[in-house]
């Protein structure tokens, strides 16, 4: 099994893979202050609330955008399963190119989101990512990252209003009854829902008249499938996009990252 990481800001997502399929996928909060003998532990005791061996990962891929926790990472999966993570970042082979003007500052989740979506469809497309930011990641025809826009996530957003506003209570964020909303909490559900969604469309529309190319629109994080009900321009939701992006980045660093191991003779055959 391929063991797949996505570190951010907020949680970090696992997921399993068996080939091409992801059968197990697990959540855990985003902890700066946690060691690597504490994160190695947590791996191993989801592993086995899901019935899974810790022998099984012969793998592992990780992409990070909290710099204090890539190595907390490496060395908990060093530590838990004796295998040495593949960790996106220069030097990486992606097989697109980044035209940003510093490929550096390019988030690792931005970069592993365009890998499986141009995957995917082979053609210019648009990448929403829902997560504490909201980010939407352009890929050319050819397959270049192009770049992108930034937005505050909707949690954020929302913490940020909470914060400021004495009079207002934390909500479930969910599709009100109707847009006008006829209460407090059906009116911040309606900005929250429909104001992102509107923002999305729009966004969507002024990147397709900048890039001037025809372009798919995927989305993808913890909030995607909610938005995108409410959106005419987002044609498809993939919440493990990201964990896909990153099974897609080891094969393709296979040879590289297995330190000269033998490969088995299925995989020579594939290359014929």
């Amino acid at each position: 099994m391929l063991l797949t990481v996505d570190i951010g800001n907020t949680s970090v997502a696992f997921g399993l893979y068996e080939g091409k399929t992801l059968v197990q996928t697990f959540r855990a909060e985003t902890v700066r202050e946690r060691t690597s003998d504490e994160y190695g532990v947590l791996l191993r005791q989801m592993l086995r609330l899901k019935g899974i061996d810790d022998a099984k990962i012969a793998g592992a891929i990780l992409a990070s955008v909290v710099p204090p926790l890539t190595d907390v990472m490496v060395d908990a999966i060093r530590q838990a399963f004796a295998r040495e993570p593949l960790v996106v970042g220069p030097g990486i082979k992606t097989g697109i190119s980044v035209l940003y003007e510093n490929p550096r500052e390019v988030g690792a989740d931005r970069i592993v989101n365009a890998v499986a979506a141009y995957d995917r469809v082979a053609q210019g497309v648009i990448v929403v990512d829902f997560g504490t930011a909201t980010t939407f990641d352009c890929i050319s025809p050819k397959g270049e990252y192009l770049g992108g826009v930034i937005v505050p996530g909707i949690q954020v957003s929302l913490e940020g209003l909470l914060a400021r506003a004495a009079k207002l209570s934390r909500i479930e964020i969910a599709v009100p009854p109707r847009v006008v909303g006829r209460n407090t909490t059906h009116a911040l559900q309606s900005g929250v829902v429909h104001g992102y969604a509107a923002m999305v469309d729009g966004l969507v529309e002024k990147i397709r008249e900048d890039l001037g190319f025809p372009c798919r629109v995927m989305a993808t994080g913890g909030l995607a499938r909610l938005i995108a009900e409410q959106t005419t321009t987002l044609e498809s939701v993939d919440e493990y996009l990201t964990l896909d992006g990153l099974r897609i980045l080891h094969e393709r660093n296979q040879e590289s990252s297995s330190r000269g191991r033998p490969r088995p003779r299925s995989e020579r055959a594939d290359e014929k």
